[in-house]
């Protein structure tokens, strides 16, 4: 448990040996945050041995959990994705492509795995291709990864990303492909573009960093502001300040300093850990905000606790006026694909018009990036994206 720098050290590297190693960092959106859902679940069964890591969500983990049981299977953990372990398991194919093929069929929802038995590995992204994965090479071997930061840092080229239902198959012969189906529709997370991917990957395709400095392009265009600084919320929304800040004319400056030993708190379990956390997050820089007009850029509100507190915090630093940019519309739907966002009661977009977070806020002006705005900064439509978080058109129904 805990961040990899203080789980790990150069002497539990030096233990492992093999030709094949897989790695998972996670917090949980299924199943308790303990040690029994820490992944890569592994397991010895009837053909050897197997592990898998999974990212994302499925939906019908606890119908498919049920059967199980009641079939007499065992869970070890709270994870929907042990239901993949037991599927795979269980199947009657005698070759394991084909038995991975065959569970793969039977889970819906968002899921990028990878899966390995003691010759080979396997990289899968389901149909829609909700959650992004993508492939590198390094001194002849095969690299994947969910960002393409992490082939920078260990100095892997970048090849492509895996399609959306696509069994990416690696062995002694080289790779190859399977097919799991193709859909009419896909449904990229667009959320990976405002929040959760580094802006120096590449996601489905497209640059972070440039998509976000679009968000700030397209947000200046829709809601300008007269203003003396734009100012990000940091670090997320740096790049789409920048953006409001080159299309706008107004300086950029960081008027915000983030504390980077504080994780992401609209993530914590409880609201006082989060009231805790963003207090500690943040701090003004008083010489920059005193007495000035400020245009603040952040890249969403979930429920407005946090947004507010930062409102507090510019105002005690003698900020004039506070004009809010969200880069991305209103959340008003929760997120079942692998994103741990509320109940729908607990988004702020959901039960409060705009005009009224503005009040809530207390801040002179609030403006939201309409949903063509988001498509055109990511160079997408409606069709490639999923955006059921603001719109509730989610691609697969339960």
């Amino acid at each position: 448990m805990g961040l990899v720098a203080d789980a790990f050290s150069e002497d539990s590297f030096k233990k492992l040996i093999g030709f094949n190693a897989i790695g998972h960092c996670r917090y949980s959106t299924t199943g308790e945050s303990n040690v029994r859902n820490i992944q890569p679940i592994c397991i010895n069964y009837g053909r050897g041995s197997l592990a898998l890591a999974h990212n994302g969500n499925l939906i019908n983990a606890v119908s498919l959990r049920r059967k199980l049981e009641a079939e007499g299977s065992i869970f070890s953990s709270t994870s929907d994705s042990e239901v993949i372990v037991h599927l795979i398991a269980r199947s009657k194919k005698k070759k394991f492509a084909d038995a991975l093929v065959d569970a793969l069929k039977q889970i819906k929802g968002a899921y990028s795995l990878l899966v390995m038995t003691e010759d080979e590995l396997f990289a899968v992204c389901d149909p829609y291709g909700i959650r992004p994965l993508s492939i590198a090479t390094i001194n002849g071997s095969w690299v994947f990864a969910s960002e393409t930061c992490a082939f920078d840092l260990v100095g892997a080229k970048y090849i492509r990303a895996v399609k959306p239902g696509e069994v990416v198959r690696v062995n002694k012969n080289g790779m190859s492909s399977i097919s799991i189906g193709k859909t009419k529709r896909y449904g990229h997370c667009i959320f990976e573009f405002i929040y959760f991917s580094r802006p120096d990957s590449l996601i489905f395709d497209i640059s972070v960093q440039e998509a976000r400095d679009k968000l700030g392009m397209e947000l200046f265009k829709e809601h300008p502001a007269i203003a003396d600084i734009v100012i990000p919320v940091p670090d997320s929304s740096t790049s789409a300040a920048i953006g409001y800040s080159k299309a706008s004319k107004i300086p950029f400056e960081m008027g915000l300093i983030r504390n980077h030993y504080i994780g992401r708190t609209f993530i914590e379990p409880e609201q006082s850990i989060r009231d805790f956390g963003a207090k500690i997050k943040y701090n003004p820089v008083k010489r920059l905000l005193d007495g000035k007009r400020i245009v603040v850029v952040d890249d969403s509100i979930v429920r407005g606790t946090t947004s507010r507190k930062i409102v507090k915090l510019l105002r005690k630093a003698g900020a004039k006026e506070i004009h809010w940019r969200i880069s991305c519309p209103p959340i008003t739907y929760p997120c079942f694909y692998g994103i741990d966002t509320p109940l729908r009661s607990e988004l702020i977009g959901a039960t409060h018009t705009v005009e009224e977070i503005r009040k809530y806020l207390h801040v002179e002006s609030l403006g939201y990036l309409s949903a063509e705005g988001l498509l055109r900064s990511v160079n997408g439509n409606k069709n490639q994206y999923c955006l059921a978080c603001f719109n509730g058109d989610y691609p697969l129904k339960n």
